[in-house]
């Protein structure tokens, strides 16, 4: 199989879908891989890295796409890149569907066959191609919202540890998840007053066994979210559903009852978000104001450190890659629900209910397609 990576194109996009190792290990399967010019040069990866591992290095993302068999990157793909999709072609990258119609129906109307890293799932029904990537974005959601707490930057002038005779910033991480347990473990190391919030009591015992105490756990009732919301000056909005749009827990009834100049970071935001005022930024211009509440809903966090995330996230993709080219898609997902769970459209069919339900479109059963 002829494995194509090209540049990403997202704005401040800095990962790049393989790295020269993984290449190195699909060229010992005895597949080609082909790299557009500079793919990996964000994240640390020359050209000449590519090279020694055996991929070609071609001039432009057009030849990338024209050629290769199955594409590998690491967001879904702009508006000019799925131009270029065709049927028959494999594409394996982070999509995020459920709040994105019109790439839904680029990618339905191109008839590829499309494989989200964010709904593959392994034999616990964790998601291992999500966990590298929210656990980034976990530790990184309490470092860049203390950034926007700074006066400066429009937040209320709060140091997250406080000093002695001035209290911590009160942090509130809603969802105990992946990304909720990295964030809260950072804030609390940081010095802040942590309260993570979920609706699953088996693992808030869990937080509690793990960490001793070093922050607070609380069940999330309507009524202790708002208490916590408005007492807080950071909010942390940590949900996930997979494959489907982020409920909107936060309000804006909610930013009235809040102190002016806190701070709201949701990393939900690739699903749509997790506070209803949220929209994407990127990290050019992160942070915008509503109602004297500051927030910070960049859509690819990880980005910011791309050298970390590409290898992390190269690491967890390489064995379902490797299996996607030596089997075939159809073979790899007949023998791995969990990665059948990933596919998400073939040939003109959507595959997965959640984004079928969020967007209300018709839904193919993904066995239904694999029996062909």
């Amino acid at each position: 199989m002829l494995i194509g990576c090209p540049k990403e194109i997202k704005a401040q996009e800095f990962r790049v879908g393989m790295i020269p190792a993984a290449a190195g290990e699909a060229i010992a399967h005895g597949h080609d891989v082909i790299v557009e010019t500079n793919a990996g040069i964000g994240a640390g990866f020359t050209d000449d890295d590519y090279r020694a591992a055996g991929a070609e290095v071609v001039a432009t993302a057009e030849e990338v796409f024209e050629r290769a068999d199955m594409i590998v990157k690491v967001k879904e793909p702009q508006a000019e890149e799925r131009a270029r999709l065709r049927k028959g072609q494999i594409l394996f990258t982070y999509l995020h569907l459920a709040p994105d119609p019109d790439q839904t129906h680029d990618l339905l109307k191109s008839g590829v066959t499309a494989i989200a890293y964010e709904t593959v799932t392994d034999a616990f029904g964790r998601l291992p191609l999500l966990a590298p990537m929210s656990e980034v974005a976990g530790k990184l959601a309490p470092q860049v919202g203390s950034w926007t707490l700074q006066k400066a930057n429009g937040g209320r002038g709060v140091l997250m540890g406080g000093v002695p005779g001035v209290g911590p910033a009160k942090v509130v991480v809603i969802g105990g998840g992946v990304v909720g347990t990295q964030a809260a473990r950072v804030a609390a190391g940081m010095g802040a007053d942590v309260t993570v919030l979920d609706m699953s009591l088996p693992r808030l015992r869990d937080l509690d066994d793990m960490f001793r105490g070093e922050f607070n756990t609380s069940y999330s009732s309507q009524a202790r979210l708002a208490e916590l919301v408005a007492d807080a000056d950071m909010v942390i909005g940590a949900v996930l559903i997979p494959g489907a749009a982020a409920p909107k827990l936060v309000t804006r009834a909610h930013l009235a009852t809040m102190k002016q100049g806190a701070v709201l970071v949701d990393v939900a935001i690739d699903q749509g978000g997790c506070f209803e005022t949220s929209h994407a930024t990127t990290h050019q211009d992160p942070i915008y104001e509503v109602d004297g509440i500051m927030h910070y809903c960049v859509a690819n966090m990880p980005g910011a450190v791309a050298r970390t995330s590409t290898i992390a996230l190269g690491n967890a993709t390489l064995p379902y890659l490797l299996r996607l080219a030596d089997m075939g898609w159809r073979d790899a997902c007949a023998s791995d629900d969990g990665l059948a769970a990933g596919l998400n459209t073939h040939e003109g069919k959507l595959t997965n209910y959640a984004v079928g339900k969020a967007l209300e479109i018709d839904v193919v059963s993904p066995q239904l397609v694999l029996k062909g």
